[in-house]
């Protein structure tokens, strides 16, 4: 099932997510439709906030579900250490439109656990990388706009209030 992306300024954005505790079918289905919903917005991560659930989960598939070994489940996870620097331009699913350079580490290992509730540990560099923070400032109510300068914010965020005033946010 595909759910509508959340997008800035709802609330759920902003709120740092609760800690996932059951690991069953219904964590299974959620994960496929969070996949299904990413595909259809043409994403490689969606946290669990941005289709509108305070839960600290996300799903990340740098190849756009071109090669299915590559989908990963982040339930509860937490970066353990980063090296080195890379600034990209960065995009979200919440704030669709608007993008900005952001600096992120280079390499990034993350400890988290898969949706069967095993837990693994991997290192990341590049896009994936870059999407490990992403996706996981998200399960701590940061949006990739925190990272812009103050004037960049600032006149995303003018935008995006004048766009919802006409009707078209």
């Amino acid at each position: 099932m595909i759910h509508p992306i959340t997008k800035f300024p709802a609330a759920v954005l902003d709120q740092p997510t609760k800690p996932i505790e059951k690991f069953d079918a219904d964590l299974a289905k959620l994960t496929e439709d969070m996949f299904e919903s990413m595909y259809a917005a043409q994403g490689v991560g969606l946290a669990a906030p941005q289709i509108g659930l305070g839960l600290r989960i996300a799903v990340i598939d740098v190849t756009v579900g071109k090669n299915p070994e590559a989908k990963l489940v982040l339930a509860n996870p937490e970066i353990i250490r980063t090296e080195g620097e890379q600034r990209e331009e960065e995009g979200c699913l919440s704030v669709p439109g608007f993008r900005g350079n952001v600096l992120r580490p280079k390499y990034v290992t993350v400890r988290a656990q898969d949706v069967t509730g095993k837990e693994y540990e991997m290192r990341a560099e590049g896009l994936l990388a870059r999407a490990f923070c992403h996706e996981i400032d998200h399960l701590h109510g940061i949006l990739f706009l925190t990272h812009l300068s103050m004037l960049k914010r600032d006149l995303i965020k003018r935008k995006i209030r004048k766009l919802t005033k006409t009707g078209e946010w």
